[in-house]
Parts: structure tokens; C-alpha cells; sequence
């Protein structure tokens, strides 16, 4: 029992142009099963190919009809749930649908130069792949399979198992982990080159700040220097001068001093001669003044070599700080202040690394156990889903055959779980299953899927599924279980079918005919709706031919 869901996208309507065989054909595959059958080399491979240009598998331009420039198909697709579409779309760079329809076209040319366009927008192949893996499924030889993917089959256990809210726990978890390891990757870098830095930093900022340095320094330093070489000499010129000065016998002083009865003289017989005297009494003053200055700095002078010894290692120190950090005092004021702000920002950086490393290790332990609780889930609900697989495999022809979901712990954890989920299938007894991607035969492979998406018909997403030609090499009760399984399907999504086989195409709720005609000198293939004895007979023939008999056989199908 299957329930009939509403189908959120459908494809209402395709048009192919000069396509290998096909000039101009629109076709609408209408909802739920659509069959399309043919004779052999009729061009029923036509409507496929024109599904893989629509949902971005390459093309080459072999594929243009003979004598023509270019080929086109264009699909449209309603969509009655556009707001989630929409939303991918945006994502992708395309325009949102309108009236909701989804248009997408593809552009083949013999050139070479291939276009394809969403919505009327220009996209690349890879963007038209993207949104088309989730359009359309395509199941046959050779096909995009989506089911054979890991991830979709970890996806679809989910769904069956409803493990929608473990998950979204583990994820949650696991979002917040990979968050704070891009946190920690910012601030880690190299650990070797971050504590090398934080070593240089932290000398340079102590050098600097113990030579204690301050601004206008260096020029009062080397005046002294300058002085303090000179001591000696200086010194002994000090004495020298104060000799003259005061000390000798014919110091200036005492000389100057004499002039004063002279001058005293000269103002008794001129009173107005008396600014003589008070300059006179002014430069002994100066002189005396001079003399006492003179003694006063030849004893301040230091003649100590310890004192010059000091004064020589400040300016050597400086020298050097200058050459590491800069050319005058106030640079290497100012890197020493840089160097320290720098490092106290590497300090705080530093405890913010702990801080994410403890936040990670809490976060590790909540990862595991969100991950086991998941896992757990998953575990209960594989052998479940594999034995929902296995009765539709049995139905199919595949009575011995084993189906396995084999879950397989991961060294990490990726961001869907702790474990990878593969589908296991082993179509002869005595074989141990393989994963189902490693399956050669396209037939079994085909058929498994369909019992696949038998099984999981109400998780499966994708809205159209195309199964071309899975019923080869099976018949009698099997083709009839091939087309009961895909008018199942059809009850909650579009299934189409290239199919040759009667008792599948009797199953369909709509039935095509692909026929040629051959018509001003030229081939062109048509597909047509067969309905009521027009149906019949497509039946009949796929039977063997149009008897009595095979028309009866074909009533009884159709009944």
C-alpha cells in the first residue's frame, strides 16, 4: 500500500527539436505512470536523451539532426511548492519561478558552443546539474542513478528510520565543533612560529623598556659624553683661566682692582668722570663673578673613569637600540610600545585558544554521544528497511538473493555521522553481498532499484523517475511485477518507462507509441497517446502480433 501524496514538482511538458530523429515533437507526460513503447530503433532512446540535456548530462553534437545547426529541448515543470525551490534557485543564481513553472532549456549547436538557461537566465552545466539531480532520477544502463550514492542511501535510511530529530542534535553539535576549529585554525597558525613570536615580542618590549629611555635624551647624554672625554683637559684650561684671573701676579683681577685710585683721582678733579668709577666697581664685579663661576665649574667637572665608563655604555646602548628598532629615541620609544601591545594581544589570544580547546573537548564528548544515539537509530531501523527491500526484490525475481545495509563506524566523524551507510546486494546465493554501486549487471542493478524505490517510496524526494528499458531480460510473472511495482510509484510521483514489455506497459496510466515516418525523403520519428483499441493493439503487437487471440490477451492485461 502506497499513500498518494501531493507531488510538489512535476514535468508538464517537453519540447524536442532536431534531435537525432525527432524534427519538432511536444510532448506532455501528464501525472502519475507514463509508459512509452515502439519498435525497435523507433527513437524511444530519444525521449530519455532529451531528459539527460535537461538535467545537465553533457552532450555532443552528434546528436543534432542530420543537416540541421542546432538542437533544443525545452522542459517546463510545475511547481506547486515553490517556496522551498525558490529558495534553492536563489542559492544557485537563478531567478524564482513564475505562475509556478520551473523553465529550463538546453541549447545544443554544431559548433560546439552549447547553452543551457533556467527561468530565461543563462547557467552553467554544473548549476543546471546541480538543480536537475534533484528533478529528475534516471534509472538504466549507464544512467545517473542518484540511489547508488552513499549519502543518499545514509539520507533515505533516515527517512525511513525518522531520524530527523537525532540528527539535526548531532548536526547541531557538529556545526558548533567545526565553528570553533575555524575559531582555533584563525588563532592557532603555526604553534612553533607563534611562540617565536611571542618570544621576540616579548624581548624587544623588555629590552626597550628596561634601557628606560626617554624623549630629547640623547642629545643632553651626548653633550655630557662629549664633556666627560674632555675632563682632564678642561680642567687643567679651568685653572689656567682662574690663574689669570685671580691666582698669578699679574692677574687680571688685581690689575683691574689697581685702576680704582686712578679712577678716583680722576673724578676728584671731575665730578662728571664718576660713570668711570661705577664701571670701574662693575667689572670687578663681573671679574670676581667670573673667577668664582670658573671654580665653581672646575670642580663640578667628573674625572672619574667609572663616571666616563657610564656615560659610554648609555650612548653604546642607544646606538644599538637605534639600529634594531629605529633611527632616533622616539622610534624605539614607540616599537617598544608596539612590541608590548602586540604581545599582550598574543597573551589574550593565547587564553583564548584554551578557552576553544576546553569548549572542544566538552563539544568531543557531546559529538559522541549525539553520534552513538543517531547510530543507534540507524542500527534499529537497517535490518527493518533491508527486509522491506528484499520482499520487493522477491517479487521482482530475486528469490535467493540477499539485501544488506551494512553500516561501517568512521575513523572521524563527518558531519552526517559517526558511520558511512552502504547498500549491500547479493543477486545469487553463495555470494557475499557488494555495495550496490559495484553491481554490473544494469539489469539486476535495475530491478534493485526499483525495489528500492518501491520500499522507500514515501521517503524518495526526486518527483520524476525514469526507468528506460529495466524490464530487459525478464518476463511472465516478473514483468508483471515490474509494472505493479511502477503504478505504485506512480500513485505518489511521475514515473515514466521505456518499456517492451506488455504486462508493463498494461500497468501505465498513460501510454505513448514512438513510430517513424518516413516523409519527404527524410526520417522523422512521432509519439503519439494511445488510447482504448489503439491501445489495445500496441499491446497486441508488443505480444507477437495483432490476432484475435493476442488482442484478447492484450484485454486481459488492460483488464
Amino acid at each position: 500500500m502506497y499513500v498518494t501524496v501531493v507531488i510538489p514538482v512535476r514535468l508538464s511538458s517537453v519540447r524536442i527539436r532536431n534531435l537525432a530523429l525527432v524534427e519538432d515533437l511536444s510532448w506532455s507526460p501528464g501525472i502519475g505512470f507514463t509508459v512509452v513503447t515502439g519498435e525497435t530503433g523507433s527513437g524511444k532512446s530519444i525521449i530519455v536523451g532529451a531528459l539527460k540535456l535537461l538535467i545537465g548530462d553533457r552532450a555532443d553534437k552528434s546528436l543534432i539532426r542530420a543537416g540541421e545547426e542546432a538542437c533544443t529541448v525545452e522542459g517546463v515543470f510545475e511547481v506547486q511548492e515553490g517556496a522551498s525551490l525558490d529558495s534553492q534557485l536563489g542559492e544557485l543564481g537563478i531567478e524564482p519561478c513564475e505562475d509556478g513553472l520551473l523553465l529550463i532549456k538546453r541549447v545544443v549547436t554544431a559548433s560546439g558552443t552549447n547553452r543551457q538557461f533556467i527561468n530565461g537566465s543563462a547557467t552553467t552545466l554544473a548549476v543546471l546539474k546541480t538543480l536537475g539531480n534533484g528533478l529528475v532520477d534516471l534509472h538504466g544502463p549507464h544512467d545517473h542513478q542518484s540511489i547508488l550514492d552513499p549519502e543518499l542511501q545514509k539520507a533515505l535510511l533516515d527517512s525511513f528510520a525518522g531520524a530527523a530529530a537525532p540528527l539535526g542534535a548531532y548536526e547541531a553539535v557538529y556545526r558548533q565543533r567545526a565553528h570553533l576549529e575555524r575559531e582555533l585554525e584563525a588563532l592557532h597558525g603555526d604553534d612553533a612560529a607563534f611562540e617565536r613570536e611571542c618570544e621576540l615580542l616579548l624581548h624587544q618590549a623588555t629590552e626597550i623598556e628596561n634601557a628606560g629611555l626617554k624623549p630629547g635624551e640623547e642629545e643632553e647624554l651626548l653633550a655630557k659624553y662629549n664633556v666627560a672625554t674632555q675632563g682632564r683637559r678642561i680642567f687643567d684650561l679651568s685653572a689656567v683661566a682662574i690663574g689669570k684671573l685671580v691666582d698669578s701676579d699679574d692677574a687680571a683681577l688685581s690689575k683691574v682692582t689697581g685702576l680704582a685710585r686712578t679712577l678716583r683721582e680722576i673724578e676728584r678733579l671731575d665730578p662728571g668722570a664718576a660713570t668711570l668709577t661705577a664701571a670701574h666697581v662693575r667689572a670687578v664685579t663681573e671679574l670676581e663673578e667670573l673667577a668664582s663661576e670658573l671654580q665653581r665649574y672646575s670642580e663640578s667637572l667628573e674625572l672619574d673613569p667609572a663616571h666616563l665608563k657610564r656615560l659610554e655604555e648609555r650612548v653604546n646602548l642607544i646606538e644599538t637600540l637605534k639600529r634594531k628598532y629605529g633611527g632616533t629615541v622616539e622610534s624605539v620609544i614607540s616599537n617598544g610600545e608596539t612590541a608590548a601591545a602586540r604581545y599582550a594581544k598574543l597573551q589574550s589570544r593565547a587564553k583564548e585558544r584554551e578557552r576553544i580547546q576546553a569548549a572542544l573537548a566538552k563539544l568531543a564528548v557531546e559529538l559522541d554521544q549525539a553520534g552513538l544515539r543517531l547510530r543507534e537509530v540507524r542500527t534499529k531501523a537497517a535490518a527493518p528497511l533491508a527486509q522491506g527491500i528484499m520482499a520487493h526484490l522477491k517479487d521482482l525475481g530475486f528469490k535467493r538473493a540477499e539485501f544488506a545495509i551494512h553500516l561501517e563506524p568512521l575513523a572521524h566523524a563527518s558531519a552526517g555521522g559517526m558511520e558511512s551507510v552502504e547498500f549491500q546486494f547479493a543477486p545469487n546465493p553463495g555470494e557475499p553481498p557488494k555495495p550496490l554501486r559495484a553491481i554490473a549487471s544494469s539489469g539486476e542493478t535495475s530491478r534493485v532499484m526499483l525495489a528500492v524505490k518501491s520500499a522507500l517510496a514515501e521517503q524518495d524526494t526526486i518527483p520524476l523517475l525514469v526507468f528506460d528499458e529495466i524490464d530487459a531480460n525478464v518476463g511472465g510473472e516478473i514483468a508483471h511485477a515490474v509494472g505493479a511495482k511502477m503504478q505504485a510509484l506512480g500513485a505518489a510521483r511521475q514515473v515514466l518507462c521505456i518499456s517492451h514489455l506488455p504486462q508493463v506497459a498494461s500497468k501505465a496510466h498513460l501510454h505513448f507509441v514512438v513510430s517513424k515516418d518516413y516523409t519527404s525523403g527524410r526520417t522523422v520519428s512521432m509519439l503519439t497517446q494511445v488510447e482504448g483499441s489503439a491501445r489495445e493493439e500496441e499491446l497486441a503487437r508488443m505480444l507477437g502480433g495483432k490476432s484475435e487471440s493476442a488482442l484478447e490477451l492484450a484485454r486481459s492485461l488492460l483488464r
